[in-house]
């Protein structure tokens, strides 16, 4: 796995505990992961930028998943199928150094099919893909 992979993962688990404890404070709850699991440098900043980056934006990143899934409002979507579009999201629209669109939705989907559901690489794919092609 990547250490840009790692970070996503890591950033997901943080985002998906604070769904639970939105009291935490994202440095707090990265905290308690650096505690419990081992991590380049790199990977936690990474994951760092990810996480402070959808506290920052995050009515924009819901707003533009919104969007781009006409059927489905976001308190019907699968908590963990939207932190992923999240992160994704954000580094698709909102990153000062974007990576690659195609490879930031490859990623996504290979999370998806990791923590998600059967359905959830797809749903993902549809979604991140519109918002790609919507993109400024």
């Amino acid at each position: 796995m990547g250490q840009r992979r790692e970070s996503r993962e890591i950033a997901l688990q943080v985002l998906f505990q604070r769904e639970f404890a939105p009291d935490i404070q994202i440095e707090d709850a990265l905290n308690l992961f650096r505690s419990s699991f081992e991590a380049e440098r790199e990977v936690w900043n990474y994951a760092t930028l990810l996480l402070r980056g959808v506290a920052t934006h995050k009515e924009g990143i819901d707003e533009a998943i919104q969007a781009a899934s006409a059927h489905w409002s976001l308190k019907r979507m699968a908590l963990t199928d939207l932190n992923i579009m999240r992160i994704a999201t954000f580094e698709l629209l909102f990153s000062e150094d974007p990576p690659p669109p195609l490879a930031v939705i490859d990623e996504a989907i290979e999370i998806s099919k990791k923590y998600g559901t059967n359905d959830s690489a797809s749903f993902t794919n549809g979604i991140l893909d519109q918002i790609r092609k919507t993109r400024p």
